[in-house]
């Protein structure tokens, strides 16, 4: 049983940028293609994006493309979220996903779930 503990967010203005981290606990995260997520209120939870197992493979919403990175530090079993650019409608909780049935591209199947963090990016 993996679990996955996401820190980072927190309240930003427009233009700002913030990083989120997922740490893995209880098992190795390099056996897993990673997601993050954001859910908006009243919006479906929508996968912003993905990183390979080995990070070669990285893929983005076409909504944040250009302004997020992420990136996988295997060694310690941690996941980050660079954002920059933040715009009021990056405003979400986000969370990070473990899928072990695919290796790259958004969404799909998840494994573990995090907590969430919330973002809040004002204007």
């Amino acid at each position: 049983q993996v679990q996955l503990v996401e820190s980072g967010g927190g309240l930003v203005q427009a233009g700002g940028s913030l990083r989120l981290s997922c740490a893995g606990y209880g098992g190795t995260l390099s056996r897993y293609k990673m997601d993050w997520f954001r859910q908006a209120p009243g919006k479906e939870r929508e996968s912003v994006a993905a990183i390979s197992w080995s990070g070669v493979l990285t893929d983005y919403a076409d909504s944040v493309k250009g302004r997020f990175a992420i990136s996988r530090d295997n060694a310690k079993n941690t996941v980050y979220l660079q954002m920059n650019s933040l715009k009021p409608e990056d405003t979400a909780v986000y969370y990070c996903a473990a899928d072990q049935r695919n290796s790259y591209g958004l969404g799909g199947h998840v494994d573990y779930w995090g907590q969430g963090t919330q973002v809040t990016v004002s204007s």
